[in-house]
């Protein structure tokens, strides 16, 4: 089936597994869609698709205010785009403070060679994606949050309301008061939706991170995960409440610094895995050999906060059970850890590099690892998670694991875990068959264990 026939029967059935997959722009109005939008379906000869919404703003589109796709889960359509694409386009869309030379140095390329090679594989300049991208994060400000427009302005990368309201009209037809259509009281919290495709297991993702919980940092309910939080400069607290009815999270968010919010949002987006194809990850894991009657529907992977809070809880739990190394990751954060309105924060490294980490009731070496890990985390903040190999105590399983649950990798396969051994002994299973989601395998083996 080509991906315009697929495309069409999803829009056609309005299945919301494929909501944020694509978008529906229909010709004769100049207006795109989610494929779940519950407006008069178009005629085929009428609509054209785009997996990006910024492809489709790009020729002169303008989003659906029935449907909003501001608010559609985020898809990652990179199949047979370069990996310095895919990193450039989570940094324009994760950074809206940084300029165009900024992702380019970051990416260690020129600005000349970052805009041709963007251009090439996506069909438009880094800067066009920056600037719609920073316009469909701000009307979905408008719509859900009770922020002032000068706040949104602020945290979406236009650093005033007057530039937001020229750019807003200009891409949209609409000014951001015609966009949120009437004034809302400006409370402290800010209040969120975050949408995922169905199906979504969440009794799995809650009940690893319930087992898995800071108690001083985390907070999980039936329906519901929290946790205080530093990225950057900023610090905050989120509650992510599961909505099933209505395929999304409700999100209640507190901040110290509002320009952070992209990037917070981005790392819940990440820490629940909303955006995951869930449907083509399934169908590799039982092409690798996983049992269909054994699959778990709808699996996602339960992410950490950051590398350096996964690869502290990795080295603590060095040859020991769950319970015990979440004991020990809780005297570090008792200890250490900056007190918060709601608990702590995560121990910054200069606090755990610093300290002799007596308290910890473990072998010196594993202690001396430690502290070596935070001291070069403190001295490299941008350095590569392999590296961490030249950490004396620090070997591969401790490095995939952090890619694994502190960066969401999609494809790390933890073949050397003793679940894992044990449990291909059992299955037949062909790890290649499953790439690039052998992250999803390991969860789905450790689950049947």
């Amino acid at each position: 089936m080509t991906d315009t026939h697929l495309y069409q029967q999803a829009r056609l059935s309005r299945d919301p597994r494929f909501d944020g997959s694509f978008f529906v722009a229909v010709k004769t109005t100049k207006i795109f869609c989610r494929p779940i939008c519950p407006a008069t379906l178009p005629l085929e000869k009428n609509v054209e698709y785009f997996v990006m919404a910024q492809q489709a703003m790009q020729q002169g589109y303008r989003p659906c205010l029935r449907c909003r796709p501001d608010s559609a889960p985020r898809s990652n359509p990179w199949q047979g785009v370069l990996t310095t694409v895919k990193r450039a386009s989570q940094l324009l869309h994760s950074n809206h403070q940084l300029n165009i030379s900024d992702i380019a140095a970051k990416l260690g390329i020129s600005d000349r060679y970052f805009r041709q090679l963007f251009q090439r594989q996506l069909g438009i300049s880094p800067k066009q994606f920056q600037l719609f991208d920073q316009i469909l994060f701000a009307k979905h400000l408008l719509h859900q949050s009770n922020l002032s427009v000068e706040q949104i302005a602020q945290t979406s990368g236009f650093n005033n309301a007057r530039r937001l309201q020229i750019q807003m009209k200009k891409v949209t037809g609409l000014t951001p008061s015609q966009v949120r259509k009437q004034q809302r009281h400006i409370e402290q919290d800010i209040n969120l939706t975050m949408a995922f495709r169905p199906p979504y297991n969440w009794p799995h993702i809650r009940d690893f991170l319930a087992a898995r919980a800071i108690p001083v940092i985390e907070k999980i309910c039936e329906h519901s995960y929290a946790r205080s939080f530093i990225l950057g400069d900023c610090r905050g607290w989120f509650q992510a409440t599961f909505d099933e009815p209505n395929n999304q999270f409700s999100l209640c968010i507190k901040l110290d610094n509002i320009k952070s919010l992209a990037q917070v949002l981005r790392n819940i987006e990440r820490v629940l895995d909303v955006s995951a194809d869930i449907q083509a990850i399934q169908q590799q894991l039982k092409a690798s050999g996983v049992p269909h009657e054994l699959l778990s529907e709808g699996m996602r992977l339960p992410g950490i906060w950051d590398p350096i809070e996964a690869g502290c809880r990795a080295i603590l739990g060095q040859q020991i059970s769950v319970k015990a190394a979440i004991n020990l990751v809780s005297q570090l954060v008792n200890e250490l850890g900056e007190k918060s309105p709601d608990g702590h924060y995560f121990p910054t490294p200069q606090n755990i590099a610093t300290h002799d980490l007596t308290f910890l009731k473990i072998p010196d070496s594993r202690r001396q690892t430690l502290k070596a890990f935070a001291a070069w985390c403190e001295q490299h903040p941008d350095g590569e998670i392999d590296d961490w190999l030249t950490i004396k105590g620090i070997g591969p399983w401790t490095v995939a694991y952090t890619k694994l649950r502190g960066l969401s990798s999609p494809d790390i396969w933890l073949d050397t875990d003793l679940v894992i051994k044990n449990q291909l002994k059992k299955y037949a299973i062909n790890a290649e068959l499953a790439r690039p989601w052998r992250s999803y395998l390991t969860l789905q083996l450790w689950k049947l264990a």
